[in-house]
């Protein structure tokens, strides 16, 4: 009994929840009596009392199959028509495929009295009516003479024709008459009727049949390509959407609030007295205008600069995604035959960048922002004197390829852009126009319009300015850029807080041979017309200039009253030279004499010549090679050269435009790609193909261009 009663409360221990007790005691027989205290948990199913509620054997009942007839629900099953001819609706049996409804259909008898049919009645009533006319008139006629013989010669003219009626015979010469009865002299001539003539059909119609061809149906099959099925997946709950709907809003609270802020202060300046309007005309700050348009824009959400921000990435994500294939090409794109064919490479075209207000003007300048290297700048304007208008400035980017992001419009044509290397400054923009005059843009002001030009004040070119070229300096310093144009000058020009300074640095004098310093006058020849220049990106105080005499010369920033030396080769103008941007020494031209030179800037003539058979408009270094370059022609082609592989072919020589010639070009500094500009306002960006931008390492540029020099010279020595 006593362990009896120890079970007993240890059974009621444990259903309080305290487990200190030990469940050990009393062996397994305790354990088995403390699992049967609890009783087992019962389901039970609660429904709402709105609930259906179906029997079991409705529940088990199949469901009725959903049954697809081919029945327009749109066909008015009550249509009804007029019948005329009963004088009554009468109700229309509905068709299958019959959509339209007639409300009402009578046919007129009216015609226009320009139609065919109504110019036949009229005609035809025209001649009856003649033809009554002339009846009338012989009748009345006949009456008169009949008048005039008496009742004596109406009897004999009775019985004439009593004697003359039973012979039965006619004149079948003499006209038709109509037969006229004797009236009383007193009694009116009465109208006759019209003669009754078998005539053609009134309407002039005609009865034909004829059997028509349908024409045959034919079956066309066409394979499309399914598009592309991506998979999306969110959760959504109903606190999120909570949140949201919260989160707008307040958005929407505190646009209202910058709103009214805005009507306000508009109201304020409105209110303002009349002296203080004068005063800002007479010598106060021309802003306030600017102001009320920058405090509308403010308050205005369509205008404010976050729209433009998320109008600019919409148009960005619409162009891509219509030109996926495109960026897919740029981006991954690899040429396959490459590797089966050596010393050859090919270039795909990627997009064509155009303007409507540029088609009839030629490219002039290329250049790539240093910062953002998806953005370049293209000029616009024309070579030819007679052709001379208006210039336009266009900075294009990779991620928009439908319309430029900037623009910017000239009074004379642009010649030559350039933008600043620093990335503290790489939104200015250095401009040369054909009329001499320099100027500065900032591509992130919206107003069209310089931040600073030259002026007959400050000083300007009198002729075209060829080719402008920023200068790297502290950041602390003024910027400065220098220019050169074909008056024979290269002038330094620095942004000061007011106003852009020139300030000359040489003139290119012409080089006389001996024949030519004998002759006095010779000296009246004037000064050398410069049409390109390019400066030494390892020994900064060097640079070249190209003329339009075919001279190229080496000058330097501190001896600007002479040239360091002078390379003859060309015997036309130069348009182009360019330093190697691996070896301090060697360098490139071309020319309108169809050549294209390297030169070593030690020696006064070049070291290898290539002739493209047509002129030459622009030549550049590859930015990843030191013995790749790339040259234009005025024939739409293009031409690859690596001096490693070949010295004497391209590489490639692909034509790229028909019938327009190529200007000018430029090499990526980031991604594989070279622009090409036309004489018709279009730039094509184009992918160089793996064979055409093998990888060299740093440290084999030197090396590769020292042994293709000393290969060149031995060459000449034996020569």
């Amino acid at each position: 009994m006593g362990k009896g009663k120890d079970k007993g409360k240890r059974a009621k221990h444990d259903d309080d929840g305290d487990h200190d007790g030990d469940y050990g005691d009393g062996g397994g027989g305790g354990g088995g009596d403390w699992g049967m205290g609890f009783e087992e948990p019962r389901v039970e199913w609660i429904a709402p009392s709105e609930q259906l509620q179906l029997s079991a054997e409705e529940l088990e009942a199949p469901a009725e199959p959903i049954v697809l007839r081919n029945k327009n629900p749109n066909v008015p099953t009550n249509s009804q028509k007029y019948d005329y001819s009963r004088s009554q609706f009468v109700e229309e049996p509905p068709l299958q495929y019959q959509e339209l409804m007639v409300h009402m259909d009578m046919r007129g008898s009216k015609l226009h009295k320009e139609s065919q049919l109504a110019q036949s009645q009229i005609a035809w009533t025209r001649e009856v009516t003649e033809k009554r006319r002339e009846q009338e008139r012989r009748a009345a006629d006949e009456d008169e003479e009949e008048d005039s013989a008496g009742l004596g010669a109406t009897s004999m003219g009775s019985a004439t024709g009593a004697e003359t009626a039973p012979s039965g015979e006619e004149d079948p010469t003499a006209p038709e008459r109509v037969a006229i009865p004797s009236l009383p002299a007193t009694t009116a001539a009465t109208p006759l009727a019209a003669p009754k003539e078998i005539t053609k059909n009134q309407f002039n119609y005609s009865d034909r049949a004829a059997q028509t061809f349908n024409n045959p149906k034919k079956t066309r099959g066409v394979s499309t390509k399914p598009p592309e099925l991506r998979h999306y997946q969110e959760s959504v709950t109903q606190w999120e959407i909570y949140d949201l709907y919260v989160s707008k809003f307040l958005e929407n609270i505190k646009d209202q609030e910058i709103m009214n802020a805005a009507a306000k202060k508009k109201k304020k300046k409105n209110g303002r007295s009349a002296t203080s309007s004068l005063s800002s005309l007479d010598g106060g700050e021309p802003g306030t205008s600017e102001e009320k348009t920058r405090t509308t824009k403010e308050g205005d959400l369509v205008h404010g600069e976050e729209m433009g921000k998320s109008l600019k990435i919409l148009e960005r994500m619409v162009n891509q995604n219509a030109e996926l294939e495109i960026y897919e090409d740029y981006k991954y794109w690899e040429d396959q035959s490459d590797q089966f064919r050596d010393g050859e490479g090919s270039l795909l075209p990627l997009w064509r960048f155009s303007h409507d207000r540029v088609k009839r003007k030629q490219v002039t300048s290329i250049c790539w922002n240093p910062a953002l290297p998806d953005l370049f700048a293209v000029g616009y304007g024309s070579y030819d004197f007679m052709r001379q208008g208006s210039g336009m400035v266009c900075c294009y980017s990779l991620k928009n390829t439908s319309a430029p992001e900037y623009s910017f419009t000239t009074e004379s044509g642009v010649m030559s852009v350039d933008f600043h290397p620093q990335s503290a400054r790489c939104a200015l923009l250095s401009v040369g126009c054909y009329d001499g005059t320099v100027m500065v843009f900032d591509v992130r002001s919206k107003l069209n319009k310089p931040i600073y030009i030259s002026t007959i004040k400050t000083g300007k070119h009198s002729d075209p300015v060829y080719g402008v070229k920023w200068t790297e300096e502290e950041v602390a310093k003024e910027p400065s850029f220098y220019s050169i144009s074909s008056d024979g000058q290269v002038a330094n020009w620095s942004m000061s807080k007011s106003s852009l300074k020139m300030e000359p640095m040489m003139q290119l004098k012409l080089m006389l041979n001996d024949k030519d310093e004998a002759d006095e006058d010779a000296t009246l020849a004037g000064l050398a017309g410069g049409c390109c220049f390019a400066f030494n990106t390892k020994s900064e105080h060097l640079f070249l200039i190209g003329t339009e005499e075919g001279m190229v010369a080496k000058c330097s920033k501190s001896y600007s009253g002479q040239y360091l030396q002078t390379y003859e080769g060309h015997h036309m103008a130069v348009y182009a030279v360019a330093w190697n941007p691996f070896h301090p020494r060697v360098f490139l031209s071309c020319s309108a004499d169809w050549t294209v030179k390297l030169w070593d800037h030690n020696l006064p003539h070049p070291i290898m010549s290539f002739d493209l058979g047509n002129p030459v408009g622009e030549v550049a270094w590859a930015p990843y090679s030191s013995t790749v370059f790339a040259a234009v022609t005025s024939d739409g082609k293009i031409h690859v050269f690596d001096l490693n592989e070949n010295k004497h072919e391209p590489l490639c020589e692909q034509k790229v435009v028909k019938r327009a010639k190529l200007t000018h070009l430029a090499f990526s500094t980031v991604a594989p790609v070279l622009l090409v500009g036309d004489d018709r306002g279009g730039v094509n960006s184009l992918k160089l193909s793996p064979n055409l931008r093998k990888p060299v390492p740093d440290d084999e540029q030197l090396p590769r261009m020292d042994r293709l020099l000393a290969a060149a010279d031995t060459s000449q020595s034996f020569q």
